[in-house]
């Protein structure tokens, strides 16, 4: 597997590294979605995939990669309104939007904790909102708007970032969670 450094996200070959120590620049929603796509091939029961970005970013965008690449065909749209979508797979996804939360306890009151608990694959688009709840293993996305369609986009995890910042870990090295 090839360690991530800023590189288009066209050149990613499946399946990745789900930790980086560098952005990866997409130029294009179908870059975006590609790269959700890749990191699919990493996920397994449990998984959270804790996104975040401004309005417009391209969460929904990177949900749809992820959700093509466990096999999902049905069509996938920001679950704004509904807050939490289930999609029937191999391993059941959940895309969840905590837009519209104020905080982890409204989270919890829906059961949402039951859920990203559960044995399933979750998404969690504005994941910040519901930050607390959300347990150090996960998958954290932060995407960022550079100009136009482009983004800047980094995959880590907090643990990892961890023993990044105390071991003096090469950078670029990387870490299999």
């Amino acid at each position: 597997m090839a360690i991530l450094t800023p590189v288009e996200s066209s050149q990613i070959k499946k399946p990745f590294s789900i930790i980086s120590t560098e952005d990866i620049f997409s130029g294009s929603a179908e870059e975006t979605m590609s790269l959700g796509e890749s990191l699919a091939a990493n996920l397994k029961r449990g998984s959270i995939v804790a996104i975040s970005g401004t309005l417009g970013a391209g969460k929904t965008c990177f949900a749809k990669g992820i959700a093509k690449g466990l096999g999902i065909t049905e069509e996938i749209t920001s679950p704004s309104y509904a807050i939490i979508c289930e999609y029937e797979a191999e391993i059941p996804l959940y895309h969840i939007d905590a837009y519209r939360l104020e905080n982890s306890n409204a989270f919890a009151a829906i059961g949402g904790d039951e859920i990203i608990f559960g044995d399933g694959i979750s998404i969690i688009e504005w994941s910040n909102n519901i930050d607390d709840i959300i347990g150090e293993d996960a998958i954290r996305v932060e995407i960022k708007i550079l100009e136009d369609e482009k983004r800047s986009i980094k995959i880590y995890n907090k643990i990892y970032d961890k023993i990044y910042n105390k071991s003096g870990v090469n950078k670029g090295s990387k870490l299999n969670v």
